[in-house]
């Protein structure tokens, strides 16, 4: 397991297959109402418990792409880290989330395409042994870091 890079972000040059990066965030009542705020999704199965309940989940559950964007955190600020670019992202969701689950986001470098500074990262998310949401990123990573403003 990697360690945020002590420059904010990996270069394509530091990059190597099997690299392997995570962060653990709660879902919260808060997380789930400022998600619903910046996506404009205010579906009652994640907004509220009445409606939810008679749905197939019998409850509410988190947007799947809020728990999507626990992945984004990882490649963002860990694993390439700062300076990464998104170019594209498959999603499979497999369980829902919710209120109080501990979602654990894992980012794998899978392949690294040197010539294109392309990288592609296996990405998957858990609650506890199950996995709840996977698919696959291809990012741009920087070649250089630029030097300090002076």
């Amino acid at each position: 397991m990697i360690q945020p890079h002590l420059s904010g972000g990996y270069i394509l040059e530091e990059l190597v297959v099997g690299m392997v990066a995570e962060k653990l965030v709660t879902v919260t009542e808060e997380r789930i109402q400022r998600f619903a705020e910046a996506s404009d999704d205010f579906n009652p199965v994640h907004m509220d418990e009445a409606f939810a309940s008679r749905t197939a989940y019998r409850g509410r559950i988190a947007h799947g792409l809020l728990s999507a964007s626990f992945g984004s955190a990882v490649v963002g600020t860990i694993l390439p880290g700062a300076g990464a670019i998104y170019l594209g992202q498959t999603l499979a969701f497999h369980r829902p989330v919710r209120i109080g689950d501990v979602v654990t986001a894992r980012v794998t470098v899978s392949a690294i395409d040197e010539a294109s500074a392309r990288v592609v990262l296996r990405c998957a998310a858990y609650v506890g042994d199950d996995l709840i949401m996977d698919g696959e990123a291809t990012v741009r990573v920087p070649r250089r870091r630029r030097p300090p403003k002076a």
